[in-house]
C-alpha cells in the first residue's frame, strides 16, 4: 500500500465519536484526558499495543493483497502471453473493484460492527490469495483479483472508525501511523518480495506466497484485536447514506479534491504499472527482482507525505498542489533520458510529487466537509482507486500502442487536467 492510502479523515480524532447510522453525520464530544470513566485503550496499555499490533497485521496483509500482481506483470505476461494491457487488468480489476464497494462496506460496518467487517475482509481476501496462483488463464485471474477487491474494501472503509471509537483520542494519532506503517511496509513488501520470488520459482509461487503471509496475518489480527467496547450498532438507512453521498458531489469544493485525487492517481498508476515492461527491455534488460526492488523508491513517499503537512503550512494548498504538480511534471520529462540512473530520478521525482498531492487533497477533504466526513473520505477514496484503475488500464496500453513516450503523454494530460481543480483559489 501506498503510505498515503489511508490518508482520509479520522472521523473523532480528538473527541469522543457516538456512532450514527450509515449516512448520517458524525456527532463528538470533547473527551477529557483525567476521566478515569472513559476506559477507550490508552498508549502504554497491553490491550492498546494489542488493537495496534492487530491493524498493523490487517494494513500489512490488504494492501501485500491489493498490489501483489504489479511487480509482476512482465512475468505475467511472459507466462500467460499477455499483452501489456490485458495483464495491467490484473491490478485494476483488483482496485476498481474495491473503489465501488467502499461506501457499502463503510455502511455494513455500521450495522455489524468495525471488527467484524475487518475480519470477513481479510481472510476472505487472504483465502482467495491462495487460489489466484492456480489461476488457468486471464479471465479466472481477473475475475479473482476482482473479488480480492471486494473483500479488500471492508479494511479501509472501517479502520479509522474503529481506532475514533476504541482508542483514545490522546493515543488516536499514533496508532494512525503504525496502521499506515503496516499498509506502506505490505504493499512495498509484496512488490519487493514478490519481484524476487517470481524470478527464483515463478509468478505463481510469488503470489502464493503473498497469500499465505496475508493468511498469516489475518489470523494474527482475529487473535489480537480487542473486542470492542464502544461500538452501537445502527441501522443501514440507505435513504440517509444517499443524502449525504448526494450532497458532497453537488458540493464544487469536494467535486475538484475528487478529480485531483483522481488524476494524481491516475499518473502514479499509469508510471508504475508500465515500468517494469520498460525496464525489463532494452537498453535496461532488468531481472524480476531488480525490478521489485525498484519499488523501494516509496520510500521516497513516506518522507514526502509526512512533510506535506509543513509544506501546506508554509505556502498553502495551492501552493502545495503547485510544488506536487511541478514535481510530477518535471519527473516524467527526465524518465524521457536514456540513462538508467535518469529514469530512477524522474521516478523519485513523480513519487515525491504524488504523495504531496494526494496527501494535501485527502487532508482537504476533511476540512472542507462539514458533514458527513466518513462518507466524504470513503468518496475520496473511490474516486483515488477509480484513478488508479484508469491509469494502469490506459497507461498500459499506451505503452503496448507507442512505448513510453505514449503513457508519459497521457500523465501529462492527467496532469493538465488536475491543474485548474488544484490551483483553483479556495
Amino acid at each position: 500500500m501506498d503510505p498515503a492510502d489511508t490518508g482520509a479523515a479520522v472521523p473523532g480524532a480528538g473527541t469522543a465519536a457516538r456512532p450514527t447510522g450509515a449516512g448520517a453525520p458524525v456527532h463528538t464530544a470533547p473527551a477529557d484526558p483525567a476521566d478515569p470513566a472513559d476506559d477507550r485503550l490508552r498508549a502504554g496499555t497491553s490491550t492498546y499495543r494489542r488493537a495496534n499490533l492487530a491493524l498493523f497485521a490487517a494494513g500489512l496483509a490488504t494492501f501485500a493483497l491489493l498490489y501483489s500482481t504489479q511487480a509482476l506483470l512482465p512475468a505475467l505476461s511472459a507466462g500467460l502471453r499477455l499483452s501489456p494491457a490485458q495483464a495491467s487488468l490484473t491490478v485494476s480489476a483488483s482496485t476498481g473493484a474495491l473503489a465501488l464497494t467502499l461506501l457499502p462496506a463503510s455502511a455494513l460496518s455500521e450495522k455489524y460492527g468495525r471488527t467484524r467487517v475487518m475480519t470477513v475482509s481479510v481472510f476472505t481476501a487472504s483465502l482467495l490469495a491462495l487460489a489466484v496462483p492456480f489461476a488457468p488463464n486471464l479471465a479466472v485471474l481477473v475475475a479473482l483479483r476482482a473479488l480480492q477487491g471486494v473483500a479488500l474494501a471492508g479494511l479501509p472503509a472501517t479502520a479509522m472508525a474503529y481506532l475514533a471509537e476504541e482508542v483514545h483520542p490522546s493515543a488516536v494519532p499514533s496508532a494512525i501511523g503504525l496502521y499506515v506503517a503496516g499498509n506502506s511496509i505490505g504493499g512495498m513488501s509484496s512488490r519487493v518480495a514478490g519481484g524476487a520470488l517470481a524470478q527464483a520459482y515463478g509468478w505463481r509461487t510469488a503470489l502464493f506466497a503473498v497469500g499465505a503471509t496475508a493468511l498469516v496475518c489475518a489470523v494474527a489480527f482475529r487473535l489480537l484485536a480487542p473486542p470492542a467496547r464502544h461500538f452501537s450498532p445502527g441501522s443501514i438507512s440507505p435513504a440517509a447514506l444517499g443524502r449525504t453521498v448526494t450532497g458532497h458531489l453537488r458540493d464544487a469544493r469536494l467535486r475538484r479534491l475528487y478529480a485531483v485525487g483522481m488524476l494524481f492517481m491516475a499518473v502514479f498508476g499509469a508510471v508504475y504499472t508500465v515500468l517494469g515492461y520498460r525496464l525489463t527491455a532494452a537498453p535496461y534488460g532488468l531481472s524480476q527482482s531488480a525490478i521489485g526492488a525498484v519499488f523501494l523508491v516509496y520510500l521516497v513517499g513516506t518522507g514526502t507525505s509526512a512533510a506535506s503537512g509543513a509544506l501546506t503550512a508554509r505556502v498553502g494548498r495551492r501552493g502545495a498542489f503547485a510544488v506536487a504538480l511541478a514535481l510530477c511534471g518535471g519527473g516524467l520529462a527526465v524518465t524521457w533520458a536514456r540513462p538508467l540512473w535518469a529514469v530512477l530520478a524522474g521516478l523519485v521525482l513523480i513519487t515525491g510529487g504524488f504523495f504531496i498531492g494526494h496527501a494535501v487533497a485527502s487532508g482537504a477533504v476533511s476540512r472542507t466537509a462539514l458533514t458527513g466526513r466518513a462518507q466524504a473520505s470513503a468518496l475520496y477514496l473511490t474516486a483515488y482507486y477509480i484513478g488508479n484503475s484508469l491509469g494502469g488500464t490506459l497507461g498500459a496500453s499506451a505503452y503496448h500502442l507507442s512505448g513510453w513516450t505514449a503513457t508519459t503523454l497521457l500523465a501529462f494530460l492527467a496532469l493538465l487536467l488536475a491543474a485548474p481543480a488544484a490551483l483553483r483559489r479556495p
